[in-house]
């Protein structure tokens, strides 16, 4: 291996916690040398072709990138979807995916993450997908986000969710309508009714 080839360089050159092959691969560093890397614990090798440097934090942004490329499936959603949108004042420590309700729990995951279930119009309505480093990632939208924090409220807690609905709504982030639209969509209509008439009060 290249001796030049070290930690300090690789961070030197703007390698981030979170990497593939290609990001490298202009420094000169060949796949073999990589695994040279990995081997003297420089390296880790995350599994599906991501790698980051060892000892080095991610950023919130390479986290969910990188949760995302090893669970293509896993959607974007409550607390870490309302800091991605900047709702509220939530800056949880793990990642909130939403995985389908029949799909197995994953396993090697590289960062901490908390899994709900979705099923039927929940794992659709109200999704985008977004580039996040490279990595497409599916997100729920601002008001479904809003509606998600009420159906699960007893995991955030209701504060959290009455936050989340006055700040998307005083933020234009999401619109009454929007928002119950997805309460409908979502069955959660009854539940939030009322905080959101005393919203418009």
């Amino acid at each position: 291996m290249n001796a030049t080839i070290t930690r300090e360089s690789l961070e030197a050159s703007g390698v981030g916690a979170f990497f593939r092959p290609r990001d490298i691969k202009p420094l000169g560093v060949s796949f073999r040398q990589l695994q040279t890397l990995v081997s003297k614990g420089v390296v880790d090798d995350l599994g599906s072709g991501l790698y980051r440097l060892s000892e080095v934090e991610p950023t919130e942004l390479e986290t969910i990138a990188m949760v995302a490329s090893v669970v293509p499936s896993a959607i974007v959603c409550l607390l870490t979807a309302l800091r991605i949108h900047e709702i509220g004042t939530q800056s949880p420590h793990e990642v909130w995916i939403a995985l389908d309700r029949k799909s197995r729990k994953p396993t090697r995951l590289p960062a901490k993450v908390r899994i709900v279930r979705f099923s039927g119009a929940m794992l659709t309505y109200g999704v985008t997908r977004r580039p996040m480093l490279g990595v497409p990632v599916s997100i729920t939208s601002p008001a479904r986000t809003v509606v998600d924090c009420f159906r699960y409220r007893n995991k955030v807690g209701i504060d959290v969710a009455l936050e989340a609905l006055r700040e998307a709504v005083r933020s234009r982030k999401a619109i009454v309508d929007e928002i119950s639209r997805a309460a409908e969509i979502c069955r959660i209509r009854t539940v939030i009714g009322p905080y959101m008439e005393a919203l418009s009060a």
